[in-house]
């Protein structure tokens, strides 16, 4: 669902830090109400502001999206350009059609070859197949039980990518174990009908260790053209989990990358390293939510931050992100988290927002239906209650536009689907699956 083109980039790195030891518990989302100067270095290769861009394309100019003052103002961008863009707007005439509604929560889209839509529903566990003209099946039969409180249940899905021969579905789900829960990885073959249902349901990735909380699941999918399935996983929030974001031995925190069935490629970074979970693809994340490829396939990602510090990076093999020794953001107390927003042998965000967007669901426009849309990425904001668009030059942020607000609607999930259209799911008790086109 998320496997859409773009160029973007990952920038400087600088001087030391550390991190407050007692974090506040983090509310659901990221702080999101439960109802529902200095130039980089020259080596650090980032390209100049103008470099590539055709001279009948100037950059964007002015101030950025209106927002409220930055909760750490101490804390200096790292390099131009990494955050408070100028402000752009999107010149075509914006449709926004409703398609179907009374999800209670749901999360993610996928499209079956067909163009129907399975949705799914987070704190339920329930997964439901949806025509282009809105009509719901009854709740697929037979997925695995879900824990469904806080920022758990059932959440992302996956159409494989052999759909047409093997009918293979994939899905994220807080899983209830002794001890605790985790995020599971299962795939199905999904058996069509009045009463669809899924069958030979097979468990290919388990976060470890186990932990008891309800918070930081991660969850988001994403499979590659070379066959193989990046998974986003949070580090629980609670300092149990925090504390191991870093950490090699320990899942939290951490992209994975496996193959389809759940064994591990042979070129991942960690894999001859014995101390560490070979699924590891990079480390030093705190909850990424938001997830695409890009036109050069590689992954690009947007994490919730606590208060302040939501960043979009493009994380590359055996590289750390810094969470929770480095970051734009503090405590939802107040209190610091961290001592500098940079240190060395950790990576800086492409790009990140203070105060918070509250990421969740992201693709990378490539229809021909919007073509000033093309190339860009598109965000759902929760707490920010838009949808984010970026507009990229040369692997940067270079103009940014919240639309959508008049919705006044959480977006958890943002597609492209098949016919260039953005489908759009808001998050409420009463969630709302939503079509985007021009007017």
């Amino acid at each position: 669902m998320r496997t859409l083109p773009l160029p973007l980039i990952v920038a400087a790195l600088l001087s030391g830090c550390s991190q407050t030891p007692n974090p506040t518990p983090t509310p659901e989302d990221s702080g999101v109400p439960q109802q529902d100067s200095g130039l980089p270095p020259d080596d650090a290769g980032i390209p100049p502001d103008d470099a590539g861009v055709p001279p009948e394309e100037p950059l964007p100019t002015g101030p950025p999206v209106p927002q409220g003052p930055p909760n750490v103002p101490e804390f200096d961008p790292a390099f131009p350009g990494q955050t408070r863009v100028p402000a752009i707007q999107t010149q075509t005439p914006l449709q926004v059609t409703e398609i179907a509604s009374g999800f209670r929560n749901p999360w993610a889209i996928a499209f079956l070859p067909d163009e129907r839509m399975l949705v799914t529903e987070k704190p339920t566990g329930s997964l439901y197949i949806v025509t282009p003209q809105g009509a719901k099946s009854p709740a697929v039969a037979g997925l695995p039980a879900v824990d469904g409180r806080g920022q758990g249940g059932l959440l992302d899905v996956e159409v494989g990518p052999d759909y047409a021969q093997s009918q293979l579905i994939y899905w994220t789900y807080a899983e209830p174990r002794q001890g605790g829960n985790g995020l599971a990885v299962a795939r199905a073959k999904l058996v069509d009908g009045e009463q669809p249902r899924v069958e030979d349901v097979q468990v290919i990735f388990r976060m470890m260790p186990t932990l008891e909380s309800t918070l930081h699941s991660g969850g988001r999918l994403v499979f590659t053209p070379d066959g193989k399935l990046f998974v986003t996983l949070g580090e629980r929030s609670i300092l149990a989990g925090r504390v191991q974001a870093q950490d090699v031995k320990s899942h939290f925190g951490k992209v994975v990358r496996i193959n389809p069935d759940g064994s591990v490629p042979q070129d991942n970074p960690y894999v001859n390293d014995p101390e560490a979970k070979p699924e590891i693809w990079s480390v030093g994340h705190r909850n990424i939510l938001s997830a695409a490829l890009d036109s050069q396939h590689r992954l690009w990602t947007v994490e919730m931050g606590p208060r302040g510090g939501d960043e979009l990076n493009r994380p590359e093999a055996g590289k750390d992100y810094g969470w929770p020794t480095i970051g734009y953001g503090e405590e939802y107390s107040g209190a610091p988290i961290h001592e500098s927003p940079r240190a060395p042998g950790m990576e800086q965000p492409v790009y990140y927002w203070d105060p918070v967007i509250s990421p969740s669901g992201m693709t990378i426009y490539t229809g021909n239906l919007f073509p000033e849309w093309r190339n860009n990425v598109f965000i759902g904001g929760l707490s920010s209650q838009a949808l984010v668009r970026l507009m990229m030059r040369n692997d940067r942020v270079v103009g940014e536009e919240h639309l959508l607000k008049d919705q006044g609607a959480r977006i958890r999930e943002v597609v492209q689907g098949p016919d260039g259209a953005l489908y759009l799911l808001t998050d409420a008790t009463n969630g709302k699956l939503l079509k985007v086109t021009p007017r």
